[in-house]
């Protein structure tokens, strides 16, 4: 109670001086959800008003290293995968004819050209748009009389939807960023042939039927973009009578990594038409249950090497490139759904801790599965230690053809993200990183909002305002979870510090320079896995840290280590795109000291210069470190499939001398050992 009354009477405190510099501060854990921005387009009645509203794609230029991601993904394997797929090859491409007839028709191009296009028009890149306006003219020409559009894919003589919902997606960013009409016609023609669809062709393959909220979601954006469509909704309720049942929470309909990442927010999807409670919290269910089952490891994610299997639930098995990708687009949807801060700080732990080493750090090769404990990565088939057979380690860029293409909409989409709007006509910044925004706030006023960070590597965010003219507006700054203290100054002068909440509200009439700090200390912190033996993650803020092994790249030829699935141009070069087999050529089977754990705000923690290239997820150029004592285990070795041994049971015994070891951000660590086990 004590602690209470205390906390009340700092945030009054707070909240009186705030007023007397013309600041009002409070802190809130729920957002307006009373639909009064004119800024933006929110649901229309009677849809749920969402909690946030994602800006126009292109409003948010990323800096820093966000930035700097962007710029690999444009110079390397996303920007230049035409040259490399088949699916990509122009000649006789189903998703280029007019009647969708000829190759390669399914889910590749979509895939691609959803975070390819988004590039082009967050970099203002003109190759690339010119190169994205190619596939989307393709498709916009492709409809037919009946309002069919896209290739024709017939499974069991019935329509498979797929490839379509995701070129939906293209179509749509493609709208935001051109105003082009003719997608909204093109949309509301197909929608009309889905709704005439009978129910026994609707949505019955497995891929359409798992990831049916994809095209439910599309269905809001036209209905409330168009007026006098009300046969919309009646749609809508077809579309989710017809998908898997992501309601039976304890039960889900199939366990396909990237099935459940997409599928389980579907209920939350359909909550904004029905309503009901229960549809939301089985989204929530949905995600501690595979959570709770497979999940109990560092980094955000499960394990699923294609499906999550009983009994394999040791931080060695790995989780699809594609289930990263998705994981944090359905992270973003369910933010702007909800406003729940819980849906961005997974989405920080998701890309910050695992899928940065997905992919080489110059963004030129990708590998299938990516794992928490990960001591090698090579070419041989390591099932059933995995659940598929084939080199899924591998880093190669002619490979994985489902990731291959769907790795593109990671960062773009993330960095689309950074700033949502409010309902009460301002701002929120949801997710840190160094970038540059414009953004309509109070009646149609636009400001820009730039902001200089190093986070999650830095504990400080200065926000600096830009605008023509005075204007009050109420900006949000989300709290994470991870932060126990936190201290904001505007102007210089501090307003609020420490009051636990999900958000600070800061409202004032901001002046063009204004200047906002956030400064969140990190402390480390280790979080213990008691459902998997016991073991022991390190953190410091958002960023999880791992054992720095050395790795050693052997370089091989892209085409024989391929997936066998995998195709390429005739005129793909390998020489050009080289894949990489990464060894470990240092130990990495240690254990952490259980007598260190309890004084882990002793251990060293090591700063160096920020990365001249601007890029920190490199195991060579981290800019931190952590520094502390293990011991080795000889016992824990590669095992029989050639993968890291299971963990074993902690706290062992070990007479192996105590040795110093450094601890580097996980995502940045090709190979690495983030769950770790325990000496006494």
């Amino acid at each position: 109670m004590i602690k209470k009354i205390n906390a009340f009477v700092l945030f009054i405190s707070l909240a009186l001086l705030a007023k007397a510099q013309d600041t009002q501060v409070s802190v809130v854990n729920n957002l307006p959800l009373k639909a009064d921005n004119g800024n933006y387009i929110n649901n229309r009645l009677p849809l749920k008003a969402n909690a946030l509203m994602k800006l126009p794609v292109g409003s948010i230029v990323p800096k820093g290293w966000l930035g700097r991601y962007l710029e690999l993904q444009r110079n390397g394997l996303t920007g230049q995968l035409g040259e490399i797929s088949a699916w990509l090859s122009k000649k006789n491409n189903a998703w280029l004819s007019p009647d969708g007839k000829g190759d390669f028709g399914w889910e590749e191009v979509p895939y691609w050209l959803k975070g390819y296009a988004h590039l082009g028009y967050i970099l203002k890149d003109p190759a690339i748009l010119a190169e994205a306006k190619i596939w989307l003219e393709g498709a916009l020409k492709s409809q037919r009389p009946d309002g069919y559009f896209g290739p024709l894919i017939l499974r069991h003589n019935k329509p498979d939807l797929w490839g379509n919902m995701i070129m939906l997606w293209c179509l749509q960013s493609y709208y935001e960023y051109s105003g082009d009409t003719r997608v909204l016609t093109l949309m509301t023609n197909y929608f009309k042939w889905q709704l005439n669809l009978p129910d026994s062709f609707f949505l019955k393959d497995y891929w359409e039927n798992s990831r049916g909220g994809d095209n439910l979601l599309s269905v809001y954006w036209l209905y409330n973009r168009t007026e006098g469509n009300e046969w919309l909704l009646e749609l809508a309720t077809k579309i989710h009578k017809n998908t898997a049942n992501w309601m039976l929470t304890n039960d889900l309909p199939n366990w396909h990594n990237v099935n459940v990442v997409q599928g389980f927010r579907e209920p939350a999807t359909y909550y904004l038409q029905s309503h009901a409670p229960k549809d939301l919290n089985a989204t929530y269910a949905n995600f501690h249950t595979i959570r709770h089952q497979f999940g109990q490891v560092p980094g955000g994610m499960f394990g699923a090497d294609e499906n999550a299997r009983p009994g394999f639930t040791d931080p060695r098995q790995g989780v699809e490139t594609c289930g990263m990708v998705e994981q944090l687009a359905s992270n973003e949807i369910l933010l702007g759904i909800t406003g729940d801060t819980f849906w961005a700080d997974h989405a920080e732990d998701v890309a910050f801790n695992t899928y940065p080493a997905a992919v080489t750090a110059d963004f030129k090769a990708l590998r299938y599965i990516t794992s928490p404990n990960m001591s090698i990565s090579d070419s041989h088939n390591h099932h059933p230690g995995i659940d598929n057979s084939g080199p899924f380690l591998m880093m190669n860029p002619f490979s994985s053809r489902c990731c291959q293409h769907n790795h593109s909409q990671g960062w773009p989409y993330y960095a689309e993200h950074l700033y949502m709007a409010t309902n009460d006509a301002g701002v929120a910044a949801v997710l840190y990183a160094a970038s540059e925004a414009e953004i309509w706030v109070a009646d149609k006023k636009k400001v820009k909002l730039v902001q200089e960070t190093n986070y999650p590597f830095d504990e400080s965010i200065v926000i600096a305002v830009h605008a023509a003219e005075a204007v009050n507006f109420p900006l949000y700054l989300r709290i994470p979870a991870w932060a126990d203290a936190y201290q904001v100054l505007v102007n210089g002068k501090e307003v609020s510090s420490s009051v636990k909440g999900k958000y600070l509200r800061i409202e004032r009439t901001w002046k063009n320079g204004d200047t906002v700090l956030l400064r969140m200390p990190m402390a480390i912190k280790t979080q213990r896995w008691t459902a998997n033996k016991n073991a022991v993650t390190v953190m410091r803020g958002p960023l999880t840290y791992a054992l720095k092994i050395k790795e050693n790249y052997i370089q091989k030829d892209s085409k024989t280590s391929a997936i066998g699935d995998s195709q390429w141009q005739e005129t793909a070069d390998p020489t050009k795109w080289p894949s990489y087999e990464i060894l470990p050529a240092s130990d990495w089977n240690y254990a952490l000291l259980e007598q260190e754990l309890a004084n882990v705000a002793d251990w060293e923690v090591v700063k160096r210069a920020w990365p001249k290239d601007d890029f920190p997820f490199d195991a060579n150029a981290v800019p931190i470190s952590i520094k502390t004592k293990g011991k080795k285990l000889p016992d824990w070795k590669i095992d029989a499939h050639g993968l890291t041994g299971v963990l074993p049971l902690s706290p062992l015994w070990s007479t192996e001398p105590t040795q110093e070891i450094e601890l580097i951000p996980m995502g940045a660590a090709r190979l690495r050992i983030a769950a770790f086990p325990t000496t006494k």
